[in-house]
């Protein structure tokens, strides 16, 4: 597993920048659960503007894809952000969150089977029904501790109970998964047919879908009022002798956007640098590392139960990826590497001294 320069540039940025967006992303959603669609609005359009001005360059660029192209992927890859940004308004704690969307390789495995009627091996289905059984397992330990966590400037009556938002909340991941696992599958075939352009794709995706955030004005409006009055930072400014307050909502929302870029940019690259076990370990250990400090930091609830759901969700993913055997053979390769070096030190060896003879 020999790593050039670049793709260990692009794991310590997976690690930076995906951890830092969902500590991020957990102090944002502590101040003000329901800041979802304000969340996700912000995310597109920071990644839209960079798109504009780098990949694009102000629309000069002709696409490699065409447009009617990018219909379909843009309509699912706004549909799954909302609902998983969305999904937090509606009591969903945040472990709870990661583990959910851990679990894209079941969703993966119903829309290959159903779609591309795809066949799988015993080890594979093995794997998906632990992490199945995982999910379960935390989803239904999860449902005992149910709070409303609706801002107090929100907070209204309501003929349902914080349990039912809850099963809410459960609808949009479960919707999200099998959404991100279609739009995997329509990516992988408008790839195929054009080519790899994932920067360009990564534009289109985040740039076309923007009038749809028309439709969640109202709600974006109301939530960015709420970061506006969450307590100012002051930024002294010696040079210019003033001082800038900066709410401090605001601050994660631009932190949120810049480590946002940073995660997705970073696992474009491990993809494109690394084998695919090498980007299953990275994004398999860096899930864990998240969710370790969700729990540790924001001392969120789990219990027992909680770990032997999480273990299964995590040991299902890299048995899916058969990361053990890969491993071995990684191990028995490098074994047989050296013992074939130490073997041609020993032949040249004679060979020079009887030159000195």
């Amino acid at each position: 597993m020999n790593l050039n320069a670049k793709a260990l540039l692009a794991m310590i940025f997976v690690f930076v920048g995906c951890c830092s967006n969902v500590i991020c992303l957990e102090l944002i959603i502590k101040i003000d659960p329901g800041a979802g669609n304000l969340i996700t609005f912000t995310q597109f359009l920071f990644i839209a503007l960079e798109g504009l001005i780098f990949t694009s360059k102000f629309f000069t660029v002709k696409p490699k894809i065409a447009l009617k192209d990018y219909v379909k992927l843009v309509l699912l890859f706004f549909g799954a952000n909302v609902c998983n940004n969305y999904a937090f308004n509606f009591n969903i704690p945040m472990p709870l969150h990661m583990i959910f969307r851990s679990g894209s390789l079941m969703a993966n495995m119903i829309m290959g089977i159903i779609l591309l009627k795809k066949s799988y091996n015993l080890r594979q289905y093995s794997s998906v029904a632990m992490i199945t059984v995982g999910i379960i397992l935390c989803t239904l330990v999860s449902s005992g501790d149910v709070k409303d966590n609706t801002h107090h400037s929100l907070k209204a009556d309501s003929a349902y109970s914080a349990f039912f938002w809850w099963t809410v909340g459960i609808g949009f991941l479960t919707v999200a998964l099998l959404i991100s696992a279609y739009m995997g599958i329509s990516q992988e075939v408008l790839f195929k047919r054009y080519g790899k352009h994932a920067s360009e794709a990564l534009f289109y995706t985040h740039i076309l879908p923007m009038p749809g955030f028309l439709v969640m004005a109202s709600n974006i409006a109301q939530h960015w009022k709420i970061a506006l009055s969450t307590q100012p930072l002051v930024f002294s400014l010696p040079l210019l002798e003033w001082n800038l307050n900066l709410p401090l909502m605001l601050l994660y929302l631009l932190w949120n956007m810049v480590t946002q870029y940073v995660c997705i940019s970073s696992v474009y690259v491990l993809t494109t640098e690394c084998a695919s076990l090498t980007v299953t370990l990275v994004v398999t250990l860096r899930k864990f590392v998240s969710l370790l400090f969700s729990i540790i930091y924001f001392q969120n609830p789990f219990t027992l139960s909680h770990w032997l759901g999480t273990m299964l969700v995590f040991l299902g993913t890299v048995l899916f990826a058969d990361v053990f055997r890969q491993l071995f053979e990684c191990a028995k390769s490098r074994t047989k590497q050296l013992e074939t070096e130490i073997d041609t030190e020993d032949t040249e060896a004679p060979t020079d001294q009887s030159r000195l003879l």
